[in-house]
């Protein structure tokens, strides 16, 4: 896949005709995978390639009041691009959304863009809005000339699968759900580094992890996990909150992998978020600590994915 960052219209170099998909994608979901699918199903069929036309930040911090929320994503830009390419993207267009290009009216933007990159075809979902009047995709069928495939909503439990519907299940730490929505696991990746070292004095050593990317992060509470490091999957329990029980104050990233002992500080990993255990709580000492610690081992460790 060929990933080509643009300023503006201006910047789009000549090349064949293509199916061309537009949309904001935070996290590559089941909503977003059925547009993709169906691009590289009508590219097949005519013998073309696939372009998405993207942004790599919320079109949001061009309207919205900032908040750091709005920097942050359901899964990290180079993940986002490797998916991107496993269903079956050819050109990936990626182009900050300004002030100027939100300015853009809906024919200058299909006459500016969505010609220059030749698009024969496309592929849009049935809520797409576009330009300054937020068109939508009927106007988008009236203003274009070539062929415009709109995709239905996607659905999973009786409800459409939206980035605004995984975010609230992380927010919320229903992490199983998420991945459910996603397609994949929901994962953070980060350099281990140095903590208290307070978990190996009572049995339970555990990575520190300070992560390396805008993406959100669980509510507060123990998780099944998986670890991959080096290219090697474990299972582990990983915890994201304060260490209440210690009068911690600082917000904590760590997971405790089983069957493994090796100092990896400095190293690259990433959690897969499999299942919540249980909320953060303050115990009133080591024992009652250790009790529980053995009990969320043992679900951990026994944990099978269900639908």
């Amino acid at each position: 896949m060929k990933r080509i960052t643009i300023n503006d219209y201006k910047d789009i170099q000549p090349q064949a005709e293509t199916v061309l998909v537009l949309g904001y994608f935070d996290g590559i979901h089941l909503g977003h995978k059925a547009l993709l699918d169906r691009a590289r199903e009508m590219a097949n069929q005519r013998g073309l390639t696939v372009s998405v036309l993207t942004f790599p930040e919320s079109p949001r911090l061009a309207f919205a009041r900032f908040s750091p929320d709005l920097l942050r994503h359901l899964t990290s830009a180079e993940r986002r691009y490797q998916l991107f390419e496993e269903y079956g993207v050819d050109q990936l267009y990626l182009m900050d959304f300004t002030s100027q290009f939100a300015a853009t009216t809906p024919q200058e933007f299909i006459n500016q863009y969505v010609k220059a990159l030749k698009a024969s075809v496309v592929v849009v979902g049935f809520d797409y809005h576009f330009g300054n009047s937020r068109a939508t995709v009927a106007d988008f069928k009236e203003l274009f000339d070539g062929e415009v495939e709109v995709v239905g909503e996607v659905q999973l439990q009786g409800e459409k699968v939206s980035s605004t519907r995984i975010r609230k299940a992380i927010q919320d730490g229903r992490v199983h759900e998420a991945n459910q929505l996603l397609g994949y696991p929901f994962e953070t990746r980060g350099i281990v580094v140095h903590g208290d070292a307070r978990g190996r004095t009572i049995g339970y050593p555990t990575a520190n992890l300070a992560p390396l990317d805008a993406v959100h992060l669980p509510a507060d509470g123990v998780y099944v996990a998986d670890v991959a490091i080096a290219g090697k999957r474990y299972r582990a329990m990983a915890s994201v909150g304060k260490n209440v029980t210690f009068d911690g104050t600082e917000l904590r990233l760590e997971a405790h992998i089983f069957g493994f002992e090796r100092y990896i500080y400095g190293e690259t990993i990433t959690i897969y978020w499999l299942e919540k255990i249980r909320d953060m709580i303050k115990f009133d000492g080591i024992d009652a600590l250790m009790t529980q610690m053995k009990e969320d081992e043992q679900l951990a460790l026994t944990w099978k994915d269900h639908d």
